[in-house]
């Protein structure tokens, strides 16, 4: 239960996803299957706008992917994504009734994705720039925290700044810090999904280990 003084039972999972992989098949298996063996879990969906380049409304003709958890007889909940407190507040909620209730609980965040979908992607080439910058004027969900800190004087410019300033230097040292570490074996490619190595991933790594010996690139 809820009140459970044991930490393992008062446990939950929580899977996070995009409104774009809400159109795959594992999607659909997996509210079955959570549905069906009453699963306390909450499915948590991400629906930025864009699926890489693929809109909404080439993404799905329904209201959203919360519409669906009916079908699959699930509980469901919709929150502003960019409201920290209101999100806060759903996963709380969900969590709770997953436990009390033994059973799964889809909450879908709408959001926007202000930047690209990758170092790869240019979104410039299927979005307008005055559509990312409205979203960012009106709710990126930094800027509302922010102006809600200072609005109650919990927080003014200056220590904004000297948070950024602080986890700026902080996101360096980490990045020095990994930089400095020895490269990963070769092998750890091939090794961290299945607990024994399967012949395809053998032969996978036998290739690529004789290509490497065959252009003279040493690794180890």
């Amino acid at each position: 239960s809820c009140s459970s003084d044991n930490p393992k039972e008062a446990a939950i999972a929580i899977a996070y996803f995009g409104e774009g992989a809400a159109s795959t098949i594992d999607f659909h298996s997996a509210c079955n299957f959570a549905s069906t063996i009453q699963t306390p879990m909450i499915f948590f969906c991400r629906n930025n706008g864009y699926a890489i380049s693929t809109p909404t409304n080439d993404q799905y003709a329904g209201d959203g992917i919360v519409s669906r958890a009916p079908g699959y007889g699930m509980a469901g909940i919709r929150v502003d994504g960019n409201d920290l407190f209101a999100v806060h507040a759903a996963v709380r909620e969900a969590r709770n009734y997953a436990l009390e209730t033994s059973s799964p609980v889809m909450i879908e965040a709408m959001t926007y994705r202000q930047g690209h979908h990758s170092t790869s992607d240019d979104s410039s080439r299927y979005r307008d720039g005055e559509e990312v910058r409205l979203s960012t004027d009106v709710s990126d969900p930094i800027v509302r925290l922010d102006r809600f800190l200072e609005r109650y004087g919990w927080m003014n410019e200056t220590d904004v700044a000297s948070v950024e300033d602080e986890e700026r230097l902080a996101v360096l040292k980490a990045m020095e810090g990994a930089e400095s570490r020895p490269d990963p074996s070769l092998s750890t490619m091939f090794e961290d999904v299945y607990w024994e190595k399967p012949p395809h991933l053998v032969r996978q790594e036998a290739g690529l280990r004789d290509h490497l010996r065959r252009h003279g690139v040493s690794f180890q």
